[in-house]
């Protein structure tokens, strides 16, 4: 498709959604008595031609609505300026007793009625299918800044990437898993922060950068032809990357062929022979469980010195097992790049094999693992349930770290 005629569907969507918030703008406030003069301005509510960006949502207090507003300042910047302006459309409920989610939507819409801003910054009430449908359509960008990892999954974003919307959005849900460098923007996460307060402010900063240095520019960017070509590309990308990925047919084959036929195929050779499988797992999971106090890892050693990258590093550890037997349990190294706060990151989690008896109800077991990343990096152990049937090693809920 020529980048052409994407721009054009895009201009189109977007005069279209402003039509849509235009007019059910004025049905509200009509509904609540204003004369036809007190509305005059709503002619100049939004605008067809200005980078348009939506957030539509439940309104719960980890989505924080009005992380926007807590830099007035940038964001005035934004909604007035001469050259670049940009507009903003938010709809969405509270659940009835969610006095936070309530609250939030009060500070949007005190916020949108402010004369100097309010025909660049739209609150939309009665949140609907069809509105929802003409703002997935006509945003250019769609907004998400949850608290990470609060956000379920953040399907609103997956159905704007459908109809040509580019998602700026914090790492979380969906997002986690299928942003790149070309399909969209990534908000900065500061999970570090443990002070609520000023982990918003370092989000919303990146927020404000992102939208200041990279998205503001590269829309208004008009360099080879009648739209921002580079734009366009981007919105190609993001449909090529992530148009087959966020399909309704994509899940329903993953769940039939990841759950539903595996847990089919396990119910059947569980429930053989009279249940017997099942019988002898239910067994070890009740021995399990009622011997895994009497887990617990002793020791563990290894090389912690600086190293070169690639490195191989050899850690061995006791671990008591109490009237378990080695073949009952996993014994795992778990390894990765450490955080600021000395957590292991991206780790890796590898089974370590049983190397002898210790002594006094002890078992060694040994492992290795290779630096493959620059910078602090970390090891620990952890043992966990094992057997044929298990279908997780978790499921039990037992597990023993080392301290």
């Amino acid at each position: 498709v020529r980048d052409d005629e994407i721009w054009r569907i895009r201009e189109t969507q977007r005069s279209n959604l402003v039509e849509v918030v235009r007019a059910r703008t004025l049905a509200a406030h009509r509904g609540r008595g204003a004369s036809t003069s007190e509305l005059d301005w709503l002619d100049e509510l939004l605008d067809p031609r200005v980078l348009t960006i939506g957030f539509a949502r439940r309104f719960a207090s980890y989505k924080r609505a009005t992380l926007l507003l807590s830099q007035q300042d940038r964001l005035e910047a934004l909604l007035l300026d001469a050259q670049r302006p940009v507009q903003f459309i938010f709809a969405g409920k509270a659940h009835p007793a969610d006095e936070t989610g309530k609250e939030m939507i009060r500070e949007l819409v005190q916020f949108a009625a402010d004369p100097r801003i309010r025909h660049r910054f739209a609150f939309v009430e009665n949140y609907d299918i069809a509105l929802a449908r003409a703002m997935y359509r006509g945003c250019d960008i769609w907004l998400n800044n949850p608290r990470r990892p609060e956000e379920a999954c953040g399907t609103s974003g997956e159905k704007a990437a459908l109809n040509g919307a580019l998602n700026l959005s914090i790492s979380d849900g969906w997002w986690d898993e299928m942003a790149d460098a070309d399909n969209g923007w990534t908000i900065a996460s500061a999970e570090a922060y443990t002070d609520l307060e000023q982990r918003d402010k370092v989000e919303a900063d990146s927020l404000f950068d992102l939208l200041e240095r990279k998205v503001v520019p590269l829309f208004y960017e008009h360099r080879d032809g009648p739209g921002p070509r580079n734009w366009v590309h981007k919105v190609k990308q993001s449909l090529v990357s992530l148009g087959p990925r966020v399909t309704a047919s994509r899940m329903v084959r993953q769940y039939v062929e990841e759950l539903y036929e595996p847990t089919a195929h396990r119910a059947d050779h569980m429930n053989g022979d009279g249940h017997a499988r099942a019988r002898v797992l239910a067994s070890f999971k009740a021995r399990v469980r009622h011997n895994w106090s009497s887990v617990a890892v002793d020791l563990v050693e290894g090389d912690v010195r600086a190293g070169d990258l690639g490195a191989k590093r050899v850690v061995t550890a006791q671990v008591r097992l109490g009237a378990l037997d080695p073949d009952d349990v996993t014994v795992q190294l778990v390894h990765g790049p450490v955080g600021p706060t000395d957590e292991i990151g991206d780790r890796t989690i590898a089974a370590m094999a049983h190397d002898g008896d210790a002594g006094n109800g002890a078992h060694r077991f040994r492992g290795e693992f290779a630096c493959e990343l620059s910078g602090r990096y970390g090891f620990t152990v952890r043992v966990v349930p094992r057997h044929t049937d298990l279908r997780e090693p978790l499921e039990l809920g037992c597990v023993a770290w080392a301290n």
